[in-house]
């Protein structure tokens, strides 16, 4: 990916955002599902892939790694190491594959298909992932992981990723007018295409999500 002085300072913009993002919604320490109360949501992902809608793949990985270095300054758990590649794993499968998807075909099906793509592949990697390394981090037998898969790791994976591809729906185009409209962005005065059918769904599915959280957890 060339750099050009107008990219790296939109993504220094972009990579400041993520941070901010992920420091209020870890401080509040949001869980979506109660049989894994120590997995706690984070919001960041939804900048790193309207990153990668403007700027690609690469883009998205680049800031998935920056980021995930530098949350290990304020938000380190047992060990570093394992919490820097289950966050890049977490976000580049989500966001890396949407992107990729959205850069083929750079239409609204193209976003939509890309976004629930992101969501099933994420959701997979981090069962995956969770039962290969979750054993170690926490000393826990790998039976009583794979016991979490279906009422834990699956439902919550699930949830965050959609949660966070239902919210890129809803931001992506304010974000991009926003970047357009000071000149970081090529297309200043162009009309982004994005439906407003795209919003609502957005919107749907952000409220839906939330009602699943709150039935989850007892509140309703």
């Amino acid at each position: 990916m060339k750099m050009s002085t107008k990219k790296l300072a939109t993504l220094g913009i972009l990579g400041a955002l993520t941070i901010v993002v992920n420091l209020i919604t870890v401080s509040f320490n949001i869980s979506l599902v109660p049989a894994v109360p120590f997995l706690s949501y984070d919001a960041k992902d939804v900048i790193i892939t309207i990153t990668g809608f403007i700027y690609g793949p690469m883009a998205s990985f680049i800031l998935s790694l920056v980021t995930s270095t530098v949350e290990l300054m304020y938000n380190t758990g047992h060990n570093p190491i394992i919490d820097l590649l289950m966050n890049v794993i977490s976000t580049c499968s989500m966001s890396c594959t949407a992107a990729f998807i959205y850069k083929k075909m750079k239409s609204k099906q193209g976003a939509v298909i890309g976004l629930i793509t992101g969501v099933v592949l994420s959701t997979t990697a981090m069962v995956i992932w969770n039962i290969i390394v979750t054993p170690g981090y926490y000393g826990m037998p790998r039976q009583a992981i794979v016991e979490l898969v279906m009422p834990g790791f699956l439902p919550f994976n699930l949830i965050k990723s959609g949660l966070n591809a239902s919210l890129v729906l809803l931001v992506y185009k304010p974000i991009i007018t926003a970047f357009r409209s000071t000149l970081l962005v090529e297309g200043k005065g162009q009309k982004v295409k994005y439906s407003t059918g795209l919003i609502i769904l957005g919107l749907f599915l952000v409220v839906t999500i939330i009602l699943i959280i709150l039935v989850l957890n007892d509140v309703i």
